[in-house]
């Protein structure tokens, strides 16, 4: 059955993957970073159902990563802030090359790569002036071809968006120092937002939040095919206070933020790990790990659906029915509209991210 599975996953991946490289390594679907039992780190490649095809050596714990679109190779990222970022081959396992940020710099744990594959995108945080960068490299040599203000403090996620021509970044707004390990400098006046860049670094767009929400730090993001941006949120504020996680903004207008009603909301401890909408585009959904809880919403109707209780979940993308999750104590499930359920049960602690090789909607 295994075997029938992971064939069926390279016949899905042949039809809906620009290239073929992946299926040189059983065609993922996702990669996620975790511990394994051994005590080592790695950086697995997971199939619809969560088999793990292949696992990789990471030399320190991991966050996310970043999938070549026309090669099977990753980039992982260090668990921020960290100064590693490993490309790796990942049907040979080998070491292509280790992208160090310059001193005064370390790494967000995320970046992407251009439709073409040519170059690559990462979120860096010039800790000594207190200012978000964004890295280029050659996608290729992996040579660091040029840096671009990130539009803001603390720049974390960063996705290529849907016309292949422009970045969005979730500038999170707050300043650390590696003296200071992740300790927070500013929260007083903090303020996150999105940005829009051009793959020149020239400045397309900006959008900020309320002012009553300054501390509501921008933190992760997953993209709709019509350019639609879904943004999870971590309130930095006062813990009497419990306001929505997660947030739409289409260029041009207002972001428009969603909440589940005040007794699930309560639950979230004002922390959202992850977000991704469904498969079909119609759903959206945000987790927290602190809270054990997936909350799914209608994206139509901008409301909430329901809430999933899910000990440990963090890691969420979108599956070919629906969205899928995974959790520190090793579980990989799938979400539907109604139900979860566990689809595998792998032997290791999946960290935060779940990452898709190709997209669905």
């Amino acid at each position: 059955m295994t075997n029938r599975r992971h064939f069926l996953a390279g016949l899905a991946a042949a039809s809906l993957a620009p290239a073929t490289w992946w299926a040189s390594v059983g065609a993922p679907a996702f990669l996620a970073a975790g511990l394994f039992p051994d005590g080592s780190f790695r950086l697995a490649g997971l199939d619809e159902g969560g088999d793990i095809l292949f696992s990789l050596p990471l030399p320190a714990r991991g966050h996310a990563a970043a999938a070549h679109p026309r090669k099977a190779q990753a980039v992982a990222f260090a668990r921020r802030p960290g100064t590693f970022a490993l490309v790796i081959d990942c049907a040979t396992g080998r070491e292509l090359a280790r992208l160090q940020a310059p001193e005064g710099r370390h790494f967000y744990g995320h970046g992407t790569f251009t439709a073409d594959g040519t170059r690559f995108f990462a979120t860096e945080n010039d800790y000594e002036a207190g200012e978000g960068r964004i890295s280029v490299w050659d996608a290729t040599s992996f040579e660091r071809l040029a840096e671009v203000s990130s539009g803001g403090v603390g720049p974390h996620d960063m996705r290529l968006m849907p016309d292949g021509q422009s970045l969005v970044i979730a500038n999170g707004g707050i300043e650390t120092h590696p003296e200071t390990g992740r300790t927070k400098l500013n929260l007083p006046v903090m303020q996150p937002n999105l940005t829009y860049l051009d793959l020149s670094g020239d400045l397309l767009e900006r959008v900020e939040l309320p002012n009553d929400l300054h501390k509501n730090s921008i933190r992760h993001l997953s993209v709709r095919s019509d350019g639609l941006v879904g943004f999870a949120m971590q309130w930095q504020g006062s813990q009497t206070k419990h306001p929505p996680l997660l947030g739409l903004h289409r260029r041009g207008a207002p972001p428009q933020l969603l909440s589940a009603p005040e007794d699930l909301q309560i639950t979230l401890q004002g922390y959202a790990g992850s977000i991704a909408f469904s498969a079909s585009g119609a759903e959206v959904a945000i987790t927290c790990p602190r809270g054990n809880a997936l909350h799914l919403f209608d994206v139509a109707g901008r409301s909430f659906r329901r809430a999933f209780e899910l000990e440990d979940v963090c890691g969420l993308g979108a599956g070919p029915d629906g969205l899928v999750f995974t959790t520190g104590t090793g579980t990989f499930g799938a979400v539907d509209g109604l139900r979860a359920r566990v689809l595998a049960r792998p032997d290791c602690q999946w960290d935060n991210h779940l990452i898709p090789i190709r997209a669905y909607a």
